[in-house]
């Protein structure tokens, strides 16, 4: 993955970027917008198998899948069962970078 600093690089980009999006993929399911849940997830989806251990890259390709289709209460469903696994990663991620260097 490189060196350390490169890490903590890649780790701050997931922050911004798990800060911003989670509340918007709710934002989105909340207006049935599944194009829009689409693209954020896709973009979770090019970092989760860097970041994220085998049962939650499956979980963020199955929503990422999900939500493609028409099934909007599916999609639901399956990100209320990620959520919380995508906060925890964000939770592990800041500790990670409040650590001191």
């Amino acid at each position: 993955m490189g060196d350390h600093q490169a890490v903590l690089s890649l780790l701050g980009t997931l922050q911004q970027s798990l800060e911003q999006d989670l509340p918007e993929i709710q934002a989105r399911l909340d207006a049935a917008d599944l194009p829009g849940v689409h693209q954020l997830m896709h973009q979770i989806k090019g970092f989760a198998p860097v970041f994220c251990v085998d049962e939650l890259v499956a979980q963020v390709f199955e929503m990422e899948s999900l939500s493609r289709g028409q099934n909007l209460q599916a999609l639901r469903d399956a990100y209320a069962r990620l959520a919380p696994r995508l906060e925890q990663l964000l939770a592990e991620v800041r500790a990670r970078l409040a650590e001191p260097r």
